[in-house]
Formats: C-alpha cells, structure tokens, sequence
C-alpha cells in the first residue's frame, strides 16, 4: 500500500530545481564576497575560453575583428546618418573609448578596462577603438575583447604619423634628449614618448577607425577604476619637481566613484567640446619655446579665437606669458570634430614644423589645453567636478558624491586645493561650475 500523500518524497524534478536554485544563488553570492572564489571563477573560465559574459572569447574577438574589418575597409562612407541613427541609440553618443598601447601593455589596459566597465561601461556598451605602432597580437585581441561589453577595434598607427618627420635635424634632437636626462626631466631622453605625444596631439583623430565617432574617452595604460569601498590612505614616498609623491592606493590611477550619468551624453546634450577633471602646471623644462610658437600663429590668426575664451587662465596678462596651466589629458572627453577642424590642424602643423615635439619635449596635455583655451568659447569646456578620479600621485573627490565614492574628499591628497593645482582659477572665471546637472 503507498505511503500516505504527506509523506511521499517530491518528484526528482523539483528537488534538482531547488537544488539548482540554491546552487546559481550560493556561486552569485561567493562571486561578489569572497575573493579567492572569485579568482577560482576566473580560472575556470579562462581555460574554457570563456569571457566575463560567458561568451567565447574566439567569437568576441571575431565581433571586434568584424567591426574593425567593416570599418578599415568602408571608412566612414558606411557612416551614414541613417547608419548612425540606427547604431546610437537614443540613450547613446556618437562615442567610443580610445587606447594608444604596445602589445607588452595588455595588463595594465585590461585594469583600464575592467575598471571602466564595473563602473560605467557595462550599462552603456560604448565601443573601443585600440591603435599601436605595431600589429596587435592575438593574445592582447583576445584578453581586452574578453571584458569589453562594446565591439573592440584594432588598427595600426601609420609609419608617417608615428615617425620623425623630415625636417626633424636627429643630431639636435638627440643632443636635447642627453641634455634633458643630464637634467633629469622626466621622460627627457625618451624618443619613443616624444611620438607618443606628437601622435596625440595631430594624429590620433585622423586615424579611419575614429573617423565614424564624434566624442572620444581616452583611456591610457595602468588607468584603474577601483572599486575598493576603503578611503584612500596613502603614504608620502618622495619629492619630485618640489611635488609630493605618494605611495598607497590599488593601482596607479583610477576613478574612484560609480558613474551614474553617460558623461558622452552630458557633452553632446550641453555642447560641451572638452571634459577635464585634474588641471595643473606643466614642467617648464619641457616646454620653454612652446608659448612664443603659440603666440606667433595667433599673431597671424587671430580669428580663430572667439570673444569669451579662456585666455586668461593660461595667460594672466593678455598673451604675453603662459602661466603653464594645463589640464591632464590622461583623464580627457572631447569631440573629435573640434580636433580635425581647421583652427586646431592649422595650429598643430605650425608647432609640428617648430620642432618642439623633438628638440623639447613638447606633451599632449599642454598642447590639447592650450587650444581649448584659446579657440573654444568658455562654456564649451566643462569640469567634470562630479567625477572622482586618481592619477598618482593625486586624485579628485568629489565633495558632494559620498555614498557612491572610494575616497576621502577631504583628504590632504585631493588635487583640487593644492599649490600646483589651476582648478582654482579656472572656478574664480567660470563661477557657474556648479551648475551640472
């Protein structure tokens, strides 16, 4: 005779369901609080040939080959309004992330990525565009497009954009480089971070696998977004320059607060054309012929400066000095357009035929500055004071952003208050800066 209903044991069915149920809650819970569970994870995934997504990886790469292929071979004739309207959505810019990288810095860009996707990007899926003066190898295509939610795109930087170019005496130029590391200027005797600042300053946007994007994010090398909930305590480690170096933190640089807006969006809705969040002084060893340069083209063409510019936060009297306020480009959201329009390219090739970028050690960040300085309207260049960000050895907290934020804002280390630091004339001319949003 059968059992009694109440004590009849439930189909197989619903006990494996429970037990399944039970199992994807206890791996999501352990995934998220337990670390060493995650690297296991990890690893297990890895020699599946699986991404952070659970797709293999040999079909993500393909996706960004394809994108990058589909591209490199229509240039931006396939980038029609119609084409551009179906691909961003009405949520999404005209937007891709950027990286100039070697091969040898696949690790510090997957930080670079990994961090940008916990906190932005896994909303978003803004594609990446990636150049190198070199072919990119398979494993670097396959360890970013692993952790990229967005296509991954990958060019080749033209010899003619990346080399010396030649007019460029390399006599002279290396004499300078002996000179600057006698003197020790950082990067001083370094021939490669001169084209590596060249590029990015008159190269970079003319490359065909931006050409189809209106805004650019630049993310550089060993750029980390930690997520770590602890403040920042770091240590004072050394002097450079009369500047405070310091030790401490996850990793060299960071965004240290989630992103809970699309920046790209806060741009192209506000007609911003630059997007900064840590300004300072620029090394005057590095730039001592840059200024007279800049003030004889604007000497010739004084009509690319428009009425309400930002002439006096790098010039307090009038142009005839240049204070050496910058901002820092490693963090730097910025229409392309304005790069490839005629103001800026007539400007970059008046500099590039000075010489500077080899006999000096002319950077990008002085050069970007500089421009948007000059030849945008005040209010097209926009602080994004709201977001929290770390390059070593300073950061910027938001003051008003504590809940969602990995940082002290009123630690000693917020970038913002310090003697080097021009955000402070920048707020004393634009006293609207707090209008965002």
């Amino acid at each position: 005779m059968p059992p009694p209903s109440e004590y009849r044991l439930p189909p197989i069915r619903a006990v494996l369901v429970v037990v399944a149920v039970f199992a994807v809650l206890s791996h999501f819970s352990a995934v998220h609080h337990s670390e060493s569970y995650s690297a296991s994870v990890s690893s297990v995934r890895d020699k599946l040939g699986l991404g952070s997504d659970g797709m293999p990886l040999g079909a993500r790469v393909r996706l960004g080959q394809a994108a990058a292929g589909s591209m490199a071979s229509h240039g931006a004739s396939m980038w029609n309004d119609d084409r551009v309207a179906e691909l961003n959505s009405s949520t999404r810019a005209n937007a891709t992330f950027f990286i100039l990288a070697r091969n040898s810095d696949v690790w510090d860009i997957l930080k670079s990525i990994r961090g940008m996707e916990d906190r932005f990007n896994h909303k978003h899926h803004y594609p990446y565009v990636f150049l190198n003066d070199q072919p990119f190898d398979d494993d670097f295509k396959r360890l970013t497009s692993s952790i990229a939610s967005g296509p991954c795109s990958y060019g080749l930087v033209p010899k003619e954009h990346w080399e010396e170019p030649a007019w460029i005496d390399e006599t002279k130029a290396a004499a300078a480089r002996q000179k600057m590391a006698e003197e020790k200027v950082i990067y001083g005797d370094s021939k490669v971070y001169r084209r590596m600042c060249r590029y990015e300053s008159g190269f970079f946007y003319r490359h065909e696998l931006l050409r189809p994007y209106k805004y650019y994010w630049r993310l550089d090398p060993n750029v980390q977004y930690c997520a770590s909930r602890e403040p920042l305590r770091p240590k004072p480690k050394s002097r450079r320059h009369g500047l405070t170096l310091w030790s401490g933190g996850c990793f060299v640089t960071r965004t240290v607060c989630d992103l809970d807006y699309d920046p790209f969006r806060y741009m192209q809705d506000h007609g911003k054309k630059y997007g900064w969040t840590i300004s300072l002084y620029e090394y005057e060893a590095t730039i001592p012929t840059l200024w007279q340069h800049t003030k004889d083209f604007i000497d010739r063409h004084p009509q690319y400066l428009p009425e309400q510019n930002l002439m006096e936060w790098i010039s307090p009297d009038q142009g005839k000095t240049y204070n050496r306020c910058h901002f820092w480009s490693n963090f730097e959201i910025a229409d392309l357009d304005f790069f490839r329009g005629e103001a800026y390219s007539r400007y970059f090739d008046h500099l590039d035929r000075a010489g500077g970028f080899s006999y000096e050690r002319w950077g990008d960040a002085p050069i970007h500055s500089i421009a948007a300085a000059l030849f945008m309207k005040r209010d097209q260049v926009h602080w994004f004071h709201d977001l929290g960000y770390r390059h070593e050895p300073f950061q910027h907290c938001p003051q008003s952003a504590k809940d969602r934020c990995a940082c002290d804002p009123r630690s000693q280390q917020n970038f913002e208050s310090h003697w080097y630091s021009c955000t402070p004339k920048y707020k004393e001319l634009q006293p609207d800066w707090k209008a965002f949003p």
